[in-house]
């Protein structure tokens, strides 16, 4: 692995079971960068993201973070390299009994021996660094979508990690909590100098803000670029992806009989 690259990941195949859900995937991340990873439901992006963590072992091939093959570190090394990663579930996943200061001290208290006043200044500078420092007393249902969704990335950067993953963070959010999630994705990841990846089907919002893509379909890297090369793309399922046209690779009917023999099988049983 080069210096460059945080996470290489080569060679890489997954099944569950006898269905095949990654075949042969290559992909190079590099520090400092905002990587997205796009694709259709079920097409594995998730599942890169386990196989990313140690969650779940490759059936071949390998992940490397920070320059280790993932799955074959013993359980303390695991534990040890998950430290340097982070994860910014879907809706937050934040703890529902626990105030908003609670939520992000959890993993200083819980990690570290840190004196509680020094966790008292860490945790009010991670939720000013998401704009919501006046927040810290509430608790999980008095916040917004938007805000639980900023809250839970405060929690994601407590420790300082060198990698955040993030499961469809702009599920949900209306435009300006779009907007500022995405912001806040690209401003933390200059800020902290960490590798981002950004599994979404948000296209718009970004290719506004990532420096790369990676389009996954039919478990295989379907293409890889910039946002400007993916926008200019002529590739059929890029082109329909990023466009969100209702026909072409990905067909709107699902695979039938031709409609008039299914009509005549129907009057055949009348």
């Amino acid at each position: 692995m080069t210096s460059e690259n945080l996470v290489e990941i080569k060679g890489l195949n997954f099944s569950y079971g006898e269905r095949s859900i990654l075949k042969g995937i290559d992909m190079t991340m590099a520090h400092g960068k905002v990587i997205a990873i796009m694709g259709g439901s079920g097409s594995g992006k998730t599942t890169l993201l386990r196989l990313i963590g140690g969650a779940v072992r490759p059936s071949s091939g390998y992940v490397k973070v920070a320059g280790k093959v993932v799955h074959e570190l013993k359980r303390d090394e695991l534990f040890l390299m998950r430290r340097k990663m982070s994860m910014l579930f879907q809706f937050g996943a934040l703890f529902t009994d626990l105030s908003v200061f609670d939520n992000v001290a959890f993993q200083m208290r819980e990690h570290t021996d840190l004196p509680e006043s020094m966790i008292r200044d860490l945790v009010l500078m991670k939720l000013h660094a998401v704009g919501l420092r006046g927040a810290h007393d509430l608790m999980p249902a008095q916040l917004s979508g938007g805000m639980a969704r900023r809250v839970a990335l405060a929690r994601s950067i407590a420790l300082d990690p060198l990698l955040i993953m993030y499961d469809e963070p702009f599920t949900g959010l209306d435009p300006i909590s779009l907007t500022v999630i995405g912001n806040l994705i690209r401003r933390l990841t200059d800020a902290l100098g960490m590798t981002s990846i950004v599994v979404t089907h948000d296209v718009q919002e970004s290719l506004k803000i990532v420096d790369q893509v990676y389009f996954i379909s039919d478990g295989v890297i379907a293409a890889h670029g910039t946002p400007d090369e993916v926008r200019g793309s002529v590739a059929p399922f890029v082109h329909q992806f990023v466009h969100g046209e209702e026909d072409g690779p990905v067909s709107f009917h699902y695979p039938a009989n031709a409609y008039a023999r299914d009509l005549k099988l129907e009057e055949s049983f009348a």
